[in-house]
C-alpha cells in the first residue's frame, strides 16, 4: 500500500552516493542550522528508493530511525517519498530504508471541494484549517478573493463536521420554522448550536476576508495595483493525506496590462505539523516581467498590528476576528518567502468595510517561472499566546527554509 507523508517547510538537498543495489540503504539528515528542527519533512524522489532496493515500483517499503521505530511516509503525486525528521542543531541522523509492509497511519491532513457549500476548497492538518472560495461563490456576486482561515484547537480532523453541521438541512428548517412561529430565543440557540461562526471546543470560522487578499493570497502588481484574482474556475487535488495535502487551482483569465488572457495556476500544499501552506504560483500568456505580491489583509480593529521583515523573509499581521468582544481569540497570519521580497504595506484609497489595506511581500514575477512563497496561520488559543510567538515562529521557517536539510542516500 502506497502511502503519502508530509514534507517539512523546506525542500531538501538530495546527494546520491553508491550505485549498488543492496538490502537496505541508509539515509543521512544533515542540519546546517544552530536550530533544532522538530518534525520537519524531507523529501527524495521515490524512484531512487526502488532502484536502490532494487523493488519494482508497486513494491513496499519500510523506513527506520536511529532507535529502530517505524516513520510513517507518504508518497506524493509527483514521485517524491516524504517523512518527519527531528534533528538537533548542527547535527546528522541516519534513517534505514528497507523492503517490507508498512503500518497503516492515520490521516492528519484532509480536504476536499465542498459544492455543498458554494464550491468551497477547504483542507486541514493537524495545525489549522484553509478554505479558497470557489466558482458558486463567484457567481452568486460575493466578492472574496483571498484565502479564508478556519482556527483549530485539537490535533483531530474537524472540518469535515463543521460543515455537516453548518449545512444540516433539517437543523436549518427547524430553525426557520422557530422563527416563523415567532419563537426567536429558540431559533437562535439552535442556530448557535450548529454555527461554525462558533467555537464549540475545537476551533471556529471568525477570519473576515471580503474584497481582500485575505489571509496570504498571491496577486500581480502591475503599477503598484493589485489585479486581483477571483475564485478558482477548476481544481484538482493531487495528494489527500495522510500526511500531505496537495490542490492544483486554476483561474479564469486575467486583464494585466497589454496581456488579456493571463492564466493563474496555483499549487498549494499543507504537510502535518506545519501552520504554513507552501503555494507556487505561475501565469501562463503573461509576455513581461510583472511584480508580485503576497498580501495579509489589515483590519480596522488592529491597524498597527503587522510587523515585516524583508532580509529574514516575512511578513505577518495580528488579526483580532470578526467577533473579539466574544473572546475569540487572535488570529495570526503570515507568509514566508525563500527569495528576497520587498516588504510594505498598501493602504486602500477609503476602507474596504472594515478592511483598511494589507502589508505585502513584493517579489518580481518572470514569465515562465513560478513564484513560491509560504502562507498561513496560528492561534492565541493554540500555540501562539503572544504575536512575539507567532513572529518567531514565521522566523524560523523562513530560515529553515532558506536553508534546506542535506539529504544524502546511500547503500
Amino acid at each position: 500500500m502506497r502511502k503519502t507523508l508530509f514534507a517539512a517547510a523546506a525542500c531538501a538537498t538530495v546527494l546520491w552516493t553508491g550505485c549498488s543495489k543492496s538490502e537496505s540503504v541508509t539515509v543521512t539528515i544533515a542540519n546546517p542550522l544552530a536550530i533544532e528542527r522538530t518534525g520537519e519533512m524531507v523529501e527524495i524522489p521515490v524512484n531512487d528508493i526502488y532502484t536502490q532496493l532494487n523493488l519494482s515500483d508497486t513494491a513496499q517499503f519500510v523506513i527506520y530511525d536511529e532507535k529502530a521505530q517505524e516513520v510513517p511516509y507518504q508518497l506524493t503525486y509527483d514521485e517524491k517519498v516524504i517523512f518527519p525528521v527531528s534533528i538537533a542543531s548542527k547535527a546528522s541522523v541516519n534513517y534505514t530504508v528497507q523492503q517490507g509492509t508498512p503500518s497503516m497511519v492515520n490521516a492528519v491532513v484532509y480536504g476536499r471541494c465542498y459544492p455543498e457549500r458554494l464550491d468551497d476548497i477547504a483542507w486541514e492538518n493537524d495545525r489549522a484549517a484553509y478554505r479558497a472560495y470557489g466558482p458558486a461563490l463567484q457567481k452568486s456576486g460575493e466578492k472574496a478573493y483571498g484565502y479564508d482561515v478556519f482556527t483549530k484547537s485539537v490535533e483531530e480532523l474537524v472540518v469535515e463536521d463543521r460543515y455537516a453541521m453548518e449545512l444540516d438541512s433539517a437543523s436549518r428548517a427547524e430553525i426557520k420554522a422557530l422563527r416563523e412561529a415567532g419563537k426567536k430565543e429558540e431559533a437562535d440557540s439552535l442556530s448557535r448550536a450548529i454555527s461554525y461562526h462558533i467555537d464549540h471546543g475545537n476551533g471556529m470560522d471568525c477570519y473576515a476576508v471580503g474584497p481582500t487578499l485575505g489571509g496570504g493570497t498571491a496577486a500581480l502588481m502591475p503599477d503598484s495595483a493589485i489585479v486581483y484574482p477571483y475564485c478558482y474556475k477548476d481544481y484538482e487535488i493531487l495528494d489527500n493525506g495522510p500526511l500531505r495535502f496537495t490542490v492544483k487551482l486554476v483561474f479564469n483569465p486575467l486583464v494585466v496590462k497589454n496581456d488579456s488572457n493571463v492564466v493563474e495556476t496555483r499549487i498549494i500544499q499543507l504537510d502535518k505539523g506545519s501552520q504554513l501552506n507552501k503555494t507556487t504560483v505561475s501565469y501562463e500568456y503573461l509576455t513581461q516581467a510583472t511584480p508580485v505580491a503576497a498580501g495579509l489583509v489589515l483590519h480596522a480593529a488592529n491597524p498597527e498590528g503587522y510587523a515585516y521583515d524583508a532580509a529574514k523573509g516575512y511578513i505577518s499581521y495580528a488579526d483580532p476576528t470578526t467577533n473579539a468582544e466574544a473572546g475569540n481569540g487572535i488570529v495570526y497570519v503570515g507568509a514566508v518567502f525563500p527569495a528576497s521580497v520587498q516588504t510594505t504595506t498598501q493602504l486602500f484609497e477609503k476602507p474596504v468595510g472594515d478592511a483598511l489595506g494589507h502589508v505585502l511581500g513584493i517579489s518580481t514575477y518572470e514569465p515562465g517561472n513560478d513564484f513560491v512563497y509560504y502562507w498561513g496561520s496560528g492561534w492565541s488559543k493554540y500555540g501562539f499566546e503572544k504575536a512575539e510567538d507567532w513572529t518567531n515562529y514565521l522566523k524560523d521557517y523562513a530560515e529553515k527554509v532558506r536553508n534546506p536539510l542535506v539529504v544524502t542516500v546511500q547503500k
